[in-house]
């Protein structure tokens, strides 16, 4: 694996643990509308296409529920009132990503998690680190399409020559492909091995630690 200058991150899953959050939101709007709750697992395999379609997925017969928006709209009150409760970086991120830094390589945020919690999230953990963070909203075609990714490159001034793009899913290895960056995919998220494999995942790691330990190699 080369060394890279850029490194455009996932959030949910990669950077951060969110799943509990994620969850108690979800069943609070699901408890309100009077709709069966779901289960931690359940909730792991919704996520990664964006709250929406985790609410979709969630919520009985999905956009055809007549209470859809409204149970949507409980959710994202809740989750921007609760989205840092228990979420917190993964052990050795914010190790990777100040050493990172001090080495000179641009940082970004790319997630399909709503625009605000995006923002909000990355300030509150990664003021220091982090220079760029897009999240989902109006006019910008969110994650497997490339969109977001190009906007966090344009916004950092950096080009796709020396980028890569690291995730948990499968959605972050079709955003890969389609941006034209190599993927790694870390293994302490949403989706395991077998199923990383199966959805085209090349390039593995199971700390963050490693990608430190693959640009040192680069470097002899």
């Amino acid at each position: 694996m080369k060394e890279f200058d850029t490194y455009i991150f996932d959030l949910d899953g990669t950077l951060l643990s969110t799943l509990n959050d994620l969850a108690a939101s979800t069943n609070y709007a699901l408890r309100w509308a009077g709709m069966p709750e779901r289960t931690i697992e359940e909730i792991r395999m919704f996520v990664g296409n964006g709250v929406k379609l985790l609410m979709e997925r969630a919520i009985p017969n999905g956009q055809n529920n007549p209470k859809f928006e409204i149970t949507y709209n409980k959710f994202r009150e809740h989750y921007m009132q609760h989205s840092l409760d228990t979420t917190s970086p993964y052990n050795g991120i914010p190790e990777l990503l100040y050493e990172l830094k001090r080495r000179g390589k641009k940082l970004a945020i790319v997630s399909n998690k709503f625009y605000n919690a995006t923002q909000e999230l990355a300030k509150h953990f990664f003021l220091d680190t982090i220079e760029v963070a897009i999240g989902e909203r109006e006019f910008i075609r969110k994650k497997p399409a490339p969109d977001t990714v190009i906007e966090a490159l344009k916004q950092l001034g950096m080009s796709k020559e020396g980028a890569v793009y690291i995730g948990d899913s499968d959605v972050d290895i079709m955003t890969a492909k389609n941006s034209g960056l190599p993927c790694i995919s870390v293994l302490w998220g949403f989706r395991d091995k077998d199923f990383l494999l199966q959805h085209g995942g090349t390039l593995f790691i199971e700390n963050p630690a490693e990608i430190l330990e693959w640009e040192d190699i680069e470097k002899k």
